[in-house]
């Protein structure tokens, strides 16, 4: 399973200001990754039409969407998605139909509020039930970043990705097992710390890097990364597993000794820091046990958990144990946009397809969206942190 965070994405509880002469209020920040409620599914079926989301706008904006709707298709023709369905009372065949359909809607031409109507005459509209069981899901962004690295190490480059290890056990649905010993057990797969202060993993080096932190940073983008040789070929590297343990944020323990000020947090100044700071890298990232392997992948369009290409602000990652893989989305937030130097953060709506998966976002209240490949992708990335709602589309039966 893929797995990426976005870098500054974990905050503390907000501290408001007294009235009068009452004593402050501390209020507990949303806990976006509450789990459901035994039994509890993370979509809600709308059945009063006035609480169905107006998606003209987004009817305006079609970029690459039904190229992305064919990589969601191509997914489903393959034997592993059937696994994954039926999703309560949606089955394999409803999705596929319902991919087919909104493809076909899309040739017809149909844009702005006609394409809103013929939508909501067809389609049966599902709501997330948030972290709050209101709807509300907290957005981050995730991208691709484009490093400089080797393939042999040298005085430059001496900070290796790892290829997967022959002792890692997966599961028949890629679930991450342990660790099988000599003597055939499998015990929970070392830790981050573990791995990196044994050196167990030599030998098993992919590509060297120049920055410790940049390794990371892979590690928490986790859908690939691409490496710039020295002869300037590009080579990418997508995620192959993980050690089984669950994502832990570095981001409050920096901001609790005070090494990265609470409201300057971003992708960009973490990066600063630890390349002022290097020899404090594994300090702060061994407090997340997580650690990812990966595989040199084929060249092109970066690829997501269900091995299919991503396109920008046409894919999402979500938690595959609660929301149904490949399926056609709806989402309104407000997400940042770079003009010139400026940076801008404007309401945002649009249609994606659920098509990865991140380690840290988990349950119904959380939702990464693929904002691309390179700097200025990884800038945006590095400010969304916004609330939002989450919707699934349905071919309605009779279709």
């Amino acid at each position: 399973m893929k797995t990426r965070i976005l870098l500054y994405a974990v905050l503390t509880a907000i501290i408001l200001t007294a009235v009068g002469c009452q004593k402050p209020l501390a209020v507990v920040a949303p806990q976006y990754d509450k789990p459901l409620a035994p039994g509890q599914l993370a979509l809600r079926k709308i059945t009063n039409p006035a609480e169905i989301p107006d998606f003209t706008s987004a009817c305006n904006n079609l970029t690459n969407l039904s190229a992305a709707i064919d990589n969601s298709l191509d997914y489903m023709k393959k034997p592993p998605s059937n696994q994954s369905y039926p999703y309560t009372d949606i089955t394999h065949e409803q999705v596929v139909k319902s991919l087919t359909a909104f493809k076909n809607l899309l040739k017809s031409g149909l844009t702005g509020s006609q394409l809103n109507d013929a939508i909501r005459q067809k389609f049966d509209v599902y709501m997330s039930v948030g972290c709050d069981d209101a709807g509300t899901v907290l957005f981050t962004g995730y991208y691709t970043p484009i490093f400089s690295g080797s393939p042999v190490k040298t005085a430059q480059y001496q900070y290796p990705l790892y290829s997967q290890p022959k002792d890692l056990v997966k599961g028949d649905k890629g679930q991450i097992l342990g660790r099988k010993g000599a003597d055939g057990q499998i015990t929970p797969y070392p830790t981050r710390a573990e791995i990196e202060n044994s050196n167990m993993l030599a030998g098993n080096e992919l590509v060297w890097l120049d920055d410790p932190f940049k390794v990371y940073i892979a590690h928490v983008q986790g859908s690939a990364v691409i490496i710039r040789m020295p002869d300037g070929r590009l080579v990418t590297y997508g995620y192959t597993a993980n050690n089984g343990h669950e994502y832990k944020s570095i981001i409050k323990q920096l901001i609790s000794e005070g090494k990265i000020p609470a409201d300057r947090v971003s992708l960009s100044s973490l990066m600063d820091f630890f390349k002022a700071n290097p020899s404090l890298v594994r300090q702060y990232t061994q407090i997340n046990p997580r650690f990812v392997f990966f595989r040199q992948a084929e060249q092109g369009t970066p690829h997501g958990s269900l091995n299919e290409p991503v396109t920008a602000y046409r894919s999402i990652a979500t938690d595959k144990s609660v929301f149904p893989r490949a399926a056609l989305t709806f989402f309104t937030t407000n997400l940042p946009r770079q003009i010139g130097n400026t940076t801008y953060t404007d309401p945002f709506t649009g249609f994606a397809l659920d098509q990865d998966t991140g380690g840290a976002i988990r349950a119904a209240g959380r939702c990464d969206i693929y904002l691309g490949i390179g700097d200025t992708a990884g800038n945006l990335a590095g400010q969304t942190y916004q609330e939002g709602k989450l919707y699934y589309l349905f071919l309605k039966p009779g279709y």
